[in-house]
């Protein structure tokens, strides 16, 4: 008997074994490989029909069939692989995967029993040499050797991990949560599980392949054929769940994950990260090496099975292996969801004949592809194997459209999304197998279109919850000395290769912080923003300083284009006010002493233009102390003073000195002594700015609405405020100084005759722009009687008593005082 030909590519991760697998398959007419994935089995179709012809290759797949009629290469997952084809070659990927604890048995199967006409070729780990020798075979060994160094780099925590590094973990929580906190740390990351179809994982691959991201978050899908530009491997945990148990993984796993570092001539490093225990000298001396313990025996199970009842098909699954380096595996899912249908009441009616029987163990062998909702699964298999049952045999379009109808949503996050996903590919699975549903191509189109448009909307919800595309631009730039395209709109919003990060307001960068940003977020955006904003805010200093399109505002701030620049502080007094600059620290303070001695001189010169009467008065010259004395009090008290409070002062200065002082705007009035300039909106806007600035209070306060003359209002309550503002107060009216001053002139002029009752005429109701009765309280409150004779108003004075100075001097240059002298009361 002529020994089948095997050729054994055996080596560490990365060697090339299953590049050599696809091009001697190429060799033969026709081949067929297996591989432990689909998307390991879609990635190598998609390659070999670019070289072939589409017409040439098939994919088996057990969620996805494309068979042409004239296929000569197969490229299947091990399950699905057509065991009774004839072919030339025929090579299974992975092969130490004949010692996994859930598929194991599969792969054992497919060692054992499949061979090609010409060529059978196993790919896999050093670890399954001895177990390959015993097969009687005619078995050549290629070894293959790893061109690169693997290093073990020790404990990193996930902050300080380079670029270009994949972090495992064992469940999608976990992946999930290491996701989240590189997107926050790092950017964002890619993420890569076997659970993920093939169209998502692409897109996913794409994503670090491209550069968008530097990070990669895996389970230990990653170590089966996966090959990127990886340089480091960090494992966030040594323990995985099997199906059974929660174990460690052995050296060989964790060399097989690790060995994806490194390409070809390009060393790799591997290492732990988060709170994973660690590993041991001995162990990283033989992971580094890749020499690891040889698989002393296969899980298996028996594939020839008796269907003629019940208890044979039972019998024939127990069956224990002849050989002693093969032993029984553990009861599969398939195997305990036959004893659950055997045992269930539902189907107690059903005699079990070979056919049926055979059908039942079939629909048990559909996957399980959510697992997270164990009743679900078992009820999936009973309606399918009814329907097989039933007098048509076939599942009704019917039940196939509602399934599908409750998975076609686009909504919802990654875990309900990727639930969609894995029903959908239970009912691709279904819709896949021969003569099992209704109008079948129609179906198989209509999972594999869902399950694409499903996996597209959870790449995008993936790329959303994990991976801030700004921050990993941001991040990957600076690392790399990348020199960032920076536009500037119109609107002030600022663009970073594309990415908003922000707007200048004036000369400040508002950084646009997400919620939960951290300091790592924060340093990045402002180093991109120093290298790029920083040109266009020294840019903006200079157009400033050459257009001096600035201007103050009631909120104490000057601004530039709508955009504050500076705030007002506290000065040494209120007409020297300090100020602080709004600018990004971007700026260095070299680069802003130009914007500060320019807007000391602006303000300096703004607060002298405007307050001109006032500034001169405090620069007065002098020698007469009357003078001085007088200029003194008025600075002072802001540019107004009541007549009756410097009534000394005014005594002491003949014409010849009242001119000086009129010289420099201050006006002599009847009650009031003042600069009338100050009086002016423009005045009035500024000094009370200054005012509140310099005492840093009465914010609350606003200067009444320029027009005004007369106000009756009990709610205000700062005299000395209004006073500033150019209004005096009568109990609750307030009346602004000059036209007071002119009232007096007009009750004067009104009365040629010097008569003792004056009378009210409408001149002074225009003047004051107030109604009779608020004219009459006004007159009340300055002592003034008020006469009614038929239609007219009279009103005289009536002298105050008691208005003594503390010499008991009557007060003489009251404004009353005055009226009285002139014969009015």
């Amino acid at each position: 008997m002529t020994k089948n030909k095997i050729t054994a590519v055996l080596g560490p991760t990365n060697t090339g074994k299953t590049h050599l697998a696809i091009e001697t398959m190429l060799s033969f007419d026709s081949g067929m490989i297996g591989f432990p994935l689909r998307l390991l089995a879609r990635e190598v179709y998609d390659k070999v029909i670019k070289q072939t012809g589409i017409d040439k290759v098939a994919l088996i797949t057990g969620e996805e069939k494309i068979i042409p009629p004239n296929a000569k290469y197969f490229l299947c997952t091990v399950e699905s692989m057509p065991i009774d084809k004839q072919i030339d070659f025929v090579g299974v990927d992975e092969i130490q995967m004949c010692s996994d604890h859930e598929r194991g048995h599969i792969f054992t199967d497919r060692l054992l029993n499949i061979r090609g006409n010409k060529l059978t070729m196993f790919m896999g780990s050093n670890t399954i040499r001895n177990i390959i020798s015993n097969l009687g075979d005619d078995v050549e060994f290629i070894n293959r050797n790893r061109l690169s160094k693997l290093t073990y780099s020790g404990h990193k925590k996930i902050s300080r991990i380079d670029r270009k590094t994949a972090i495992i973990a064992f469940s999608a929580e976990e992946v999930y949560a290491i996701a989240e906190l590189i997107r926050r740390q790092k950017g964002g990351a890619a993420i890569v599980m076997g659970s993920l179809s093939p169209k998502t994982r692409n897109a996913q691959v794409e994503l670090y392949q491209s550069g968008d991201v530097d990070f990669l978050v895996a389970t230990d899908a990653i170590g089966m054929g996966i090959n990127m530009d990886i340089n480091n491997v960090y494992f966030s945990n040594l323990k995985k769940f099997d199906g059974r148990k929660l174990r460690k993984l052995n050296l060989s796993e964790i060399g097989q994950i690790a060995g994806r570092a490194g390409r070809y001539l390009n060393d790799g490093n591997f290492g732990i990260t988060g709170e994973c225990k660690e590993i041991n000298a001995e162990e990283v001396n033989l992971i580094e090496s890749h020499k690891f313990e040889e698989i002393q025996s296969l899980f298996w199970r028996n594939s020839d099975l008796n269907f003629d009842s019940p208890g044979a098909l039972l019998r024939s699954l127990e069956k224990k292996p002849k050989n002693s380096w093969l032993r029984k595996i553990y009861e599969c899912e398939d195997e305990k969801a036959l004893k659950f249908f055997l045992r269930e009441k539902n189907l107690e009616n059903i005699k079990f004949e070979k056919e049926k029987l055979s059908l039942l163990w079939e629909c048990c062998q559909i996957p399980d592809f959510v697992k997270k909702t164990y009743g679900n699964h078992y009820q999936v298999i009973e309606s399918v194997f009814k329907y097989l049952n039933s007098v048509k045999s076939r599942i009704p379009e019917d039940f196939m459209r509602l399934q599908l109808m409750k998975l076609d949503k686009l909504d919802g996050n990654v875990d309900s999304l990727s639930n969609r996903i894995a029903n959908v590919r239970t009912w691709s699975y279904v819709s896949n197998k021969n003569n099992w549903v209704e109008n079948q191509n129609y179906w198989i189109e209509k999972t594999k279109l869902l399950e694409d448009k499903l996996s597209d909307r959870l790449h995008e919800e993936l790329t959303k919850t994990f991976i801030d595309k700004r921050a990993s631009v941001l991040a990957r730039g600076l690392k790399q000395d990348m020199e960032f395209e920076t536009k500037i709109l119109e609107n002030n919003e600022v663009m970073i290769d594309n990415q908003f990060i922000g707007k200048i307001n004036g000369l400040k960068l508002e950084l646009d912080l997400k919620k939960g940003a951290l300091e790592t977020d924060i340093k990045s955006l402002k180093k991109a923003a120093r290298q790029s904003v920083g040109p266009e805010l020294l840019k903006r200093i200079e157009n400033i300083i050459e257009t001096g399109l600035i201007e103050l505002k009631d909120d104490f701030k000057i601004y530039w284009q709508k955009s504050p620049i500076a705030k007002l502080s506290s000065g040494r007094d209120y007409l020297t006010p300090n100020f602080e600059l709004i600018v990004d620290d971007i700026l260095e303070h070299n680069q802003t002493q130009k914007l500060i001695n320019y807007l000391e001189k602006w303000l300096k010169n703004k607060i002298d233009t405007t307050l001109k009467s006032l500034i001169d008065l405090k620069d007065l010259k002098e020698k007469n102390s009357s003078i001085k004395a007088l200029a003194y009090q008025l600075y002072e008290n802001n540019g107004v003073l009541e007549r009756n409070k410097v009534s000394d002062y005014l005594k002491n200065l003949g014409q010849n000195e009242r001119k000086i002082l009129r010289d420099l705007g201050v006006k002599f009035g009847r009650y009031h002594v003042f600069l009338f300039k100050l009086i002016k909106p423009e005045a009035v806007s500024l000094r009370t700015l200054l005012w509140k600035n310099y005492y840093q209070k009465y914010f609350n306060l606003q200067p009444p609405t320029f027009g005004l003359n007369f106000l009756d209002n009990n709610k205000i309550k700062n005299r000395n405020f209004m006073l500033l503002c150019g209004f005096e107060k009568f109990d609750t009216i307030y009346v602004r100084i000059d036209i007071l001053e002119r009232l007096f002139v007009q009750i004067i002029n009104s009365n040629p005759e010097k008569q003792k009752e004056i009378k009210l005429v409408p001149e002074m109701l225009n003047l004051l722009g107030c109604n009779k009765d608020n004219f009459k309280k006004l007159l009340k409150n300055m002592n003034y009687k008020i006469i009614e004779k038929e239609k007219d108003i009279f009103f005289r004075y009536i002298p105050r008593k008691n208005i003594k100075k503390s010499n008991n001097k009557t007060i003489k240059e009251s404004p009353f005082g005055i009226l009285k002298n002139l014969n009015l009361g």
